[in-house]
């Protein structure tokens, strides 16, 4: 569990390198005003590492301050800890853990015992749990997740007219809570746009793309590869509203009709938005699956031989302006492809060999540890990585643009804006043999996924290539002993950056 920090000036983060959630709030400009800091003019001067708040950006719903504003208020008193009583020695996750295994009803009443409790019990993922655990989908977004909570359990009252969780209390600080809304109302600042040092290729060969990114495992981003795609031209949100009508989308852990889901992303604002991300869109609605086409760099698809037995391979998807995927590797040892349809999105990359900071994976990879959301990844880790020497591969992917995501790396993505994308996960004889040893690891049942049946997968799966492609296997694993045998002690980063200048070379 990531520990609590105080909000204190960037000069003494620096000092102490700890991976926090919360970290410095310096020169964090537009501050509401029930939340300016102490100081703020003079801490505008300086810039160079100030953050800014999206200009709707509204004040905290409760008036929580961070932590920082109290060492500068002597003469306050926290709050949070008067109205915890014998509580206050807890950490403000392990309140929230606890109050997690509350129903709503027992909530609701606890939030009548103090301030604290009061803020504490109108904490929005709280709610947001009770919602897409207890509704299975059948709700509709309501400016919060308390206010649609009521609506949905109580079609009796009219939320619109009840305060249902916007009391301001004086002197409550917490930096736990504070960050939440913090990464919620945070622009995207500049200097994590600018860095683009990926390899952009237009028009290029089936075969150079082979040799130059699928067989050395390097990613690239294409352009071109939809002009010819209906999709292109067709897919907005008018569009697929009435194409799809009342059919029913994955978001998250519930299923929601385009027309929900727009009206909850056309509100929220919140530090992890919902993703509409559905494997099984083409099978919902086949006349999706008929406007677009794999790009011809991507067609050859080993896992097409298991029919419908194949894992989960392709994926329509949607979300707002900040949602997006924190740090992952794509199941199975796949290799992917992602085409933006409309709007842009913001890629991070690391390769299999790095693991980037911040992101803490267990030693058998079925599970990853990482920061609460992709802006705090940003906030707190991104500016590190600015002098590393195995540094990120970086791109903003725009509308008609496709990126190549080569397998075992390491990526985050996050939307720019209102985004519509097609991803597709595959493999091909470049990378068969690494699938097939993903699938016979001894805690496959954990790690393998979309499929039913992850224990049996590999052996599925090589039969079925041994009888489709005879001899396929055997050929690959004697041409990878060959290239091993012939390869010098030369590390993946040397031979991809240029040791003098410390820059990536590429050069083929």
């Amino acid at each position: 569990m990531l520990s609590r920090r105080s909000l204190l000036s960037r000069t003494i983060r620096r000092k102490k390198n700890h991976t926090k959630r919360i970290k410095s709030n310096k020169n964090i400009k537009n501050v509401p005003k029930e939340q300016e800091l102490p100081n703020q003019q003079q801490e505008d001067e300086d810039n160079e590492e100030g953050f800014n708040l999206k200009s709707s950006a509204p004040s905290h719903t409760h008036g929580v301050q961070p932590l920082g504003n109290l060492y500068l208020n002597p003469g306050s008193v926290n709050s949070r800890n008067t109205g915890l009583g014998n509580l206050q020695t807890l950490t403000d996750e392990l309140v929230l853990e606890i109050l997690g295994l509350l129903d709503a009803t027992h909530l609701g009443v606890l939030a009548c015992v103090s301030k604290s409790f009061y803020v504490f019990s109108n904490h929005e993922p709280l709610w947001r749990n009770l919602v897409l655990d207890g509704l299975n989908g059948r709700f509709l977004y309501n400016g919060s997740w308390k206010s649609t909570y009521i609506a949905a359990c109580y079609p009796l009252i009219d939320v619109s007219r009840v305060l249902v969780s916007g009391l301001k209390v004086r002197d409550f600080y917490s930096d736990y809570l504070f960050q939440s809304w913090l990464c919620a109302n945070l622009e995207m600042k500049p200097e994590w746009l600018e860095r683009g040092n990926i390899v952009r290729k237009k028009g290029i060969s089936v075969e150079e793309f082979v040799m130059n990114f699928e067989e050395p495992n390097k990613p690239v981003l294409l352009e071109g590869c939809l002009d010819n795609w209906p999709a292109s031209k067709k897919w907005n949100r008018d569009y697929l509203l009435k194409l799809c009508d009342d059919v029913p989308f994955a978001v998250g852990p519930v299923e929601m009709k385009l027309e929900d889901y727009f009206r909850y992303s056309d509100q929220v604002r919140e530090e992890r938005p919902l993703y509409l991300f559905d494997p099984k869109f083409a099978e919902k609605v086949p006349v999706l699956g008929s406007e677009y086409e794999v790009p011809v760099y991507f067609r050859e698809d080993l896992f097409s031989v298991l029919g419908k037995e194949r894992p989960d391979y392709r994926w329509i998807i949607i979300g707002p302006a900040g949602s997006g995927s924190s740090f992952h590797i794509d199941p199975n040892s796949t290799s992917a492809w992602n085409a933006v349809i409309k709007g842009s999105k913001k890629w991070v990359l690391f390769p299999p060999d790095v693991v980037p900071p911040g992101v803490h994976p267990s030693p058998d990879g079925a599970e990853v540890a990482c920061p609460v959301s992709i802006i705090e990844w940003f906030m707190n880790f991104y500016g590190a990585t600015k002098n590393w020497k195995k540094g990120p591969i970086e791109c903003i992917c725009k509308a008609g643009e496709v990126i190549f995501v080569p397998n075992g790396w390491w990526h985050l993505v996050i939307n720019l804006e209102d985004s519509i994308a097609i991803t597709q996960n595959y493999v091909s004889r470049r990378n068969l043999l690494n699938v097939l040893d993903f699938l016979k690891k001894p805690n496959a049942s954990e790690l393998v996924s979309g499929t039913k049946d992850r224990i049996n997968l590999h052996d599925k799966f090589k039969n079925a290539i041994e009888a489709s492609f005879p001899g396929t296997i055997e050929e690959l694993t004697l041409k990878a002993e060959e290239k091993q045998a012939q390869q010098k002690n030369v590390s993946f980063w040397d031979s991809v950056t240029d040791s003098k200048v410390g820059a990536f070379k590429f050069s083929f």
